[in-house]
């Protein structure tokens, strides 16, 4: 039965939340730290969530073209996923993946949230219900400190005025940019971020582009420095690596001997400064000692850009799917699949590569409580399991499906490669993948044990699989409001 489905009462025993101070007794450590003072501490939380981001951009998932010395760092010290899934190819509906815990869609959010009008032709909310469940509430309501710095995107924005502020979710603090409410950064000479201006609530600072990321590390240090001795949990969510690449003028210069391609050029000189303040965090909370206390997790919201522009001018996109097939905004393994590392030293293992464990978004609410004694909600059926042995090292056996829909209606953005263009609803079931379009057309069925770049479609020899996942998908698709 796929978890959604089940009563609370069968979620809770499956996933094992019973009590509030659980303990790995098989791992060998208490789920809490030492705080500085001696005592017993909840351990703190930093999520890292790229923007466009895909598989093989960092040199420890496989680019042999530059290197990410930071990002291996975390990798070397921590354990990294080769099956990690965002719920969406598409940055909104992500996010709301890893801030509820539940499928996006239940919350009408299943493209990127763009002006009223746009939105209703998408058939989408304006803005992530502030009823719904979140990560940082019930991390807040247990007594940690709680900040958001970086992309928001789950509400405000262009002509959407009265969106919650991030702190109706939870959140003690809040910097945001043109995708979102409240305090922000705002670019310099650029169209959305002129919008968002006209809307007021919050304090505006303009900024350059290539400023934001240093901006949101330098709040989130401060932030980490106000609230050592207490636990907290922050979502740092820079807008790097999102296109138009804007790198820092000293940087422009050094990609040039890489690479022919100048959209390609820029990328690297972003991911290069994107690297070096994630270094700067990690140096930071190594100061203060606190590596032993801190979870940090660095994943991405969606695969890599995929604009029509760039076929138009000739040239390869810039950003790496690795050996997977599509990019952002297809449902193929490059626009799902991206990077995930989770450090936590000395609790977890270091240099350990889990390549079995198949883990998504939706599943980061349920294995964060459990990693750090925090009982979830009781009301709420979520969608995500409880998938922390995975984040230990071990080879976890997922219970459930994994579900996906991209787009509704035909008012959407699709890849500038006609080939990464899927149909609008996936399902992952064991080593099976399977393709669909909402009235049951289209269907593509791959072994992604045997074909992960998914070439050869089994459709049509594996015709009770078709049938049963396809079953499947559809009635999930239904039941969504």
């Amino acid at each position: 039965m796929n978890q959604s489905y089940q009563t609370r009462r069968q979620f809770l025993k499956m996933t094992g939340f019973g009590a509030t101070a659980a303990i790995f007794s098989s791992a060998g450590y208490s789920i809490n730290a030492k705080s500085a003072g001696g005592g017993l501490r909840k351990p703190n939380i930093v999520i890292i969530l790229a923007d466009d981001m895909g598989y093989g951009d960092l040199s420890c998932y496989g680019n042999q073209t530059i290197k990410t010395p930071n990002s291996d760092r975390l990798a070397e010290e921590g354990v990294q996923l080769t099956q990690f899934y965002a719920n969406s190819p598409i940055c909104s509906p992500s996010r709301v993946a890893v801030t509820t815990g539940m499928y996006p869609a239940r919350w009408r959010i299943n493209s990127f949230l763009n002006d009223r009008q746009s939105n209703r032709k998408c058939d989408m909310a304006d803005y992530l219900d502030p009823k719904a469940p979140t990560l940082a509430r019930t991390l807040k309501q247990a007594g940690y400190a709680t900040a958001h710095f970086g992309k928001w995107h789950m509400g405000g924005g262009r002509d959407v005025d009265d969106a919650p502020l991030p702190q109706e979710y939870g959140f003690d603090q809040s910097l945001v940019s043109f995708e979102g409410l409240g305090d922000r950064i705002l670019i310099k000479n650029d169209g959305l971020s002129k919008a968002s201006a006209k809307l007021g609530r919050g304090k505006i600072r303009w900024v350059e582009k290539h400023e934001m990321t240093e901006i949101y590390v330098n709040r989130a240090i401060d932030f980490i420095h106000r609230n050592k001795d207490k636990p907290f949990y922050i979502n740092l969510w820079p807008n790097d690596v999102h296109d138009e690449h804007i790198p820092k003028p000293e940087l422009v210069d050094k990609y040039k001997a890489v690479s022919q391609n100048e959209y390609e050029q820029k990328f690297f000189a972003v991911l290069d400064e994107l690297d070096r303040q994630i270094g700067r965090l990690m140096n930071e909370i190594s100061r203060l000692r606190l590596d032993e206390d801190t979870i940090i997790i660095f994943t991405s919201d969606n695969g890599p850009t995929d604009w029509p522009r760039y076929y138009k001018e000739g040239v390869k996109p810039p950003g790496s799917a690795g050996p997977f097939r599509g990019r952002k905004w297809s449902l193929y393994e490059g626009g799902i699949r991206v990077p995930f590392i989770i450090r936590w030293k000395g609790k977890i293992p270091a240099g350990k590569v889990n390549e079995k464990s198949v883990v998504c978004g939706v599943d980061l609410f349920a294995s964060l409580c459990r990693l750090v004694g925090v009982d979830i909600p009781q009301d709420v059926n979520f969608d995500g399991e409880d998938m922390s042995g995975a984040f230990l090292g071990k080879q976890v056996e997922r219970k459930s499906e994994i579900f996906w829909e991209y787009r509704r209606k035909p008012f959407y953005l699709k890849p500038g490669n006609p080939e990464f263009v899927s149909p609008n609803l996936a399902i992952r079931q064991g080593r099976w993948k399977l393709l669909i379009n909402d009235d049951g057309s289209g269907a593509e069925l791959y072994d992604l044990t045997e074909d992960p770049g998914e070439k050869l479609n089994c459709a049509k020899v594996k015709p009770e699989i078709v049938e049963s996942l396809s079953k499947k998908l559809l009635e999930w698709r239904k039941s969504l409001p």
